[in-house]
Formats: C-alpha cells, sequence, structure tokens
C-alpha cells in the first residue's frame, strides 16, 4: 500500500503522546521526520524510532520527500507555520484551534488553491464512530424532536505560571482550548449553524484569560445549546441531546481515547434506558482519512470552510464576553 510521508513540527505534548503514535499505527500514513529548535527534539526522534530529525521547522519543510506536516504548535503560530507548509507545497494537518480568528482561514484557503494542497483542522473526536451512531438515533425519531443540547468539557489545570493555556497572547483561553470542541459537536450533531451567540466567562486577573466560560448559543434551526467550559474544574467531556420523547447522552464525548476507545452512550425514554458501546480510534481515523484524502486527491470531510464556520462562532463568543451583550451572526 502506497502510505503518505509525514513529518511533525514541534515535540508538543500532544504530538507525542497522540499525533506521532497515531501516525505510526496507520496504515497509509510513514513518520518521516521531526523537527524541533531544542536538544529535546533529537532525542525524541531517537526515542520514538522517527528516521530524520531537523534542528528547525524550515529543514523539514524543506525536505522534498515529506507530503504532509502535523502542526500541534501552540495556537498563535498555527497560522504562521501552516501559510509556510503549504507555501512549500505540504499538505497541512493542524491542531485546534487552526487560528485565533475566522478572517485568517481565508487567506490560507488561499495559499492552499494556490499550492494544491489541503488543510484540515485536527478535531480527531469528530472521527470517533459514536457521533455517527447519536446522529442516527436522533434520525430515527427515538428521542422525538430535538428541543436542546448541553455539553461539557473541563480540567484543572495547577500549574499555572508554565502553562501556555493561560497566556493571552499565544492564544489561551478555555474557548479556544476546549470550548471549541462543544461549538463543533453543536453543529454536527444538530446540523445548524448559530445564528447568536451570548457568553459569560470567570477571566483571570492577571492575564485576562477565560479560565472558565457558560455559553449560551441559538441555532439557525432554532435549537438551544448551552455550554460550558474551564481550566477550573474537574475533568468532564460529555454532550447530551434533549428531546421531546427521550434523550440521548455521551459520557466519553471528546477523548474515549482514555477509556481504551470506548464510547459509551446512554440513551433514556419512557420505554426506559439502555447503554451502546462504540469502540473506534480517533486519532488513528483522523490521520487516515487525511492521508487517504491525499492520496485520492479528494478534499478531507472537515473543510477549511467548516473551520471558519467554527472560529465564526468562537469569535462571536469572545466578543461577547468583551462586550457583555449578546451577539448576532
Amino acid at each position: 500500500m502506497k502510505k503518505v510521508r509525514w513529518g511533525v513540527l514541534s515535540t508538543a505534548t500532544i504530538g507525542l503522546t497522540q499525533g506521532i503514535p497515531a501516525i505510526q499505527r496507520s496504515e497509509n500514513a510513514e513518520l518521516v521526520g521531526l523537527a524541533s529548535r531544542g536538544d529535546r527534539g533529537k532525542a525524541k526522534a531517537e526515542e520514538l524510532s522517527i528516521p530524520r530529525y531537523y534542528d528547525s521547522y524550515e529543514k523539514l519543510l524543506d525536505d522534498p520527500e515529506i507530503e504532509s506536516v502535523y502542526i500541534p504548535l501552540p495556537n498563535h503560530l498555527h497560522l504562521e507555520w501552516a501559510v509556510k507548509a503549504a507555501r512549500n507545497g505540504k499538505h497541512v494537518l493542524c491542531e485546534k484551534p487552526a487560528f485565533l480568528h475566522a478572517e485568517d482561514t481565508k487567506g490560507m484557503a488561499e495559499v492552499c488553491r494556490e499550492q494544491g494542497v489541503y488543510f484540515m483542522e485536527a478535531f480527531m473526536y469528530q472521527f470517533h464512530p459514536q457521533h455517527e451512531r447519536v446522529k442516527e438515533i436522533i434520525a430515527s425519531g427515538e428521542i422525538g424532536e430535538v428541543k436542546l443540547m448541553r455539553s461539557s468539557f473541563s480540567f484543572y489545570i495547577s500549574n499555572r505560571e508554565e502553562n501556555i493555556r493561560l497566556s493571552k497572547e499565544k492564544g489561551g483561553g478555555s474557548i479556544y482550548d476546549v470550548g471549541c470542541y462543544s461549538i463543533h459537536a453543536a453543529r454536527s450533531i444538530l446540523q445548524s449553524e448559530p445564528v447568536e451567540i451570548q457568553a459569560f466567562s470567570d477571566l483571570d486577573p492577571s492575564t485576562g484569560v477565560d479560565l472558565s466560560s457558560v455559553v449560551h448559543m441559538k441555532l439557525e434551526n432554532g435549537s438551544p445549546v448551552v455550554f460550558d467550559c474551564s481550566f477550573d474544574m474537574a475533568n468532564r467531556e460529555e454532550y447530551e441531546v434533549v428531546g421531546t420523547k427521550g434523550t440521548i447522552t455521551v459520557n466519553r464525548a471528546f477523548r474515549p481515547d482514555v477509556y481504551g476507545g470506548e464510547g459509551l452512550i446512554l440513551i433514556r425514554t419512557k420505554e426506559g434506558q439502555r447503554e451502546e458501546r462504540v469502540a473506534g480510534d480517533q486519532y488513528r481515523s483522523q490521520i487516515e482519512h487525511f492521508s487517504a484524502c491525499i492520496l485520492d486527491g479528494k478534499e478531507p470531510s472537515y473543510t477549511l470552510e467548516e473551520t471558519y464556520k467554527n472560529m465564526l462562532a468562537i469569535d462571536a463568543c469572545y466578543q461577547s464576553i468583551q462586550k457583555r451583550q449578546l451577539v448576532n451572526l
């Protein structure tokens, strides 16, 4: 089988623990190189059996044998290096949030068109099959007409002085980091776009970063959505869809990999309740999907247009926090 040759920019933790192993266990991908600006990179390349090490991102991008790059850099560096990679003819899989503003997406799209390369934002959770199962249950009418979606994604950050998630200059904030998942899930599961958003946030007094947020959204189809996200609460990563006849609760919505890849869906109706367990490898499936798109010459299922729409909602959240009012999209 032909494989796409991949490179990774930086030794970011998400790359070392999830991105790189996913590439290595994928059937249609081959990890060729790792780039880092410090001594840690060379040691990690040896430790993870990565054939090539580059002491700069530019050297990796200049390597003609690398076809696609995975970018797990801090949020504020995504646009710069995604554009540089695309201009070097590389396809780009970039960690979420892809950019800091929706308008950034337009420039990225232009470069991709000019260079004939693909870009995909790495919302890995969407590649777990449990979410398609949720859509099937909704479409079947089992829970009736959808009236509400609720979602939560939180974890507690203890060492706040060294965590880039608390740096406003580097694109820190709970909405950027984990709230973006709940926005994406609402858009994807309910198949509708936000038209109204109001966010209520607890801001860090020293950095101005949103430590916790509760966001109210109204979708174009009339469905209300409420989600919360936080760096100041216990671990939670779940969503619930409430209908006129029942509810669907997904308790391992965004990180089923923590549970060995097993998703858990709880369906409650007046007839009773049942559990459905759905297995999947979301990180591997993401890599294999993007690699297959490269090999087949077709656009990824999650397009830059979809990234733009998700970023519009994120922009609206931060506008609402700043203005302390409802924002219409």
